[in-house]
């Protein structure tokens, strides 16, 4: 069984950049679970544990997403969270596409999935990239430090260039004491 899930993966300049927002967020608030900057990837549809046969039918239907859909670029828009503002969950970055290519290859992969039999997410696509994980309740002053960095202008946190995406991820998952690993299967280019 291989724990999978279908991204588009980080370039070095977006990881570098994020790397950074991580350690001036986690300078403020270091008690809550930070990810690793080099396995932020956007996720399209989490699998979980698939056989191998299953995994053909997964291969098959993003490489036929990836033919369906072209090449976009998108942008880092702002900070938020996931979760009440008294008791947030996760952290994340979102996504700025303004051409509606990512919503389009969202659906396309769902569309894909279902036809195979594979169980697909309903909710609203909600792009993001996790940064931070919230385990424990913040204290009062971690909350008013979190509110004031989500509410601000963020000015150094989301200002970076577009990210040109040409490929389509298989991903696999594999759980560690120190984190998730993770390891592309397959990549499909974007027609």
């Amino acid at each position: 069984m291989t724990r999978t899930f279908i991204a588009l993966e980080m370039n070095e300049a977006q990881q570098r950049h994020l790397a950074e927002v991580i350690r001036r967020m986690s300078a403020q608030l270091p008690d809550m679970r930070w990810v690793n900057p080099a396995g932020i990837h956007l996720t399209l549809a989490f699998l979980g544990e698939m056989t191998d046969e299953q995994l053909g039918g997964v291969m098959h239907a993003v490489e036929s997403a990836a033919r369906q859909s072209r090449p976009f670029s998108y942008r880092l828009s702002r900070l938020g969270s996931f979760g009440s503002p008294r008791q947030p969950r996760v952290v994340w970055m979102g996504i700025d596409e303004p051409t509606g290519a990512l919503a389009h290859l969202h659906r396309t992969l769902n569309r894909e999935l279902d036809r195979r039999g594979f169980e697909v997410d309903k909710r609203p696509f909600s792009p993001h990239l996790t940064l931070a994980r919230v385990r424990d309740p913040l204290s009062a002053d971690e909350l008013q430090k979190l509110q004031t960095i989500l509410t601000g202008k963020q000015e150094g946190f989301v200002a970076t260039d577009a990210y040109v995406v040409e490929h389509l991820y298989v991903m696999k998952s594999e759980l560690a004491r120190d984190g998730a690993h993770y390891t592309c299967m397959q990549s499909y280019t974007l027609q």
